[in-house]
């Protein structure tokens, strides 16, 4: 018998019962938000490992989901010498995941010339 497709561990699908009530109560926390001045951005889900590294501190870094190059990453990788897991991955993977808002939100904002202070700004997700 075939093996019925599963999702990762601690992840879930949102039904559209669920979905309503959801997007319900997202649409009235944003309409809250732009009562108050908020204007909204969004942000990839993935940034470049240069922007990510070191802002977390080594504990964070320790945290980050890389991704792997497209392609054949590992192509024209010498692998005859000895190489720690964390200069490997620096070397096959450009892109991480990122796991909160504070690096993301603050590269769009200096990315668009937003001012350091008296900026409000919504990010769902």
């Amino acid at each position: 018998m075939a093996q019925k497709p599963s999702i990762p561990k601690g992840t879930r699908d949102f039904g559209p019962s669920e979905m309503a009530a959801r997007n319900y109560i997202f649409d009235t926390i944003k309409a809250v938000f732009k009562t108050y001045g908020f204007s909204q951005i969004e942000t990839p889900a993935m940034e470049n490992l240069s922007t990510l590294l070191g802002k977390y501190g080594e504990e964070g870094d320790k945290l980050l989901f890389r991704i792997l190059n497209s392609g054949d990453a590992f192509a024209g990788l010498d692998m005859s010498g000895e190489m720690d897991s964390k200069k490997l991955s620096l070397k096959v993977c450009e892109k991480g995941l990122r796991y909160d808002l504070t690096v993301p939100f603050a590269r769009s904002d200096r990315g668009h010339g937003v001012p350091p202070s008296g900026h409000s700004r919504l990010h769902q997700d």
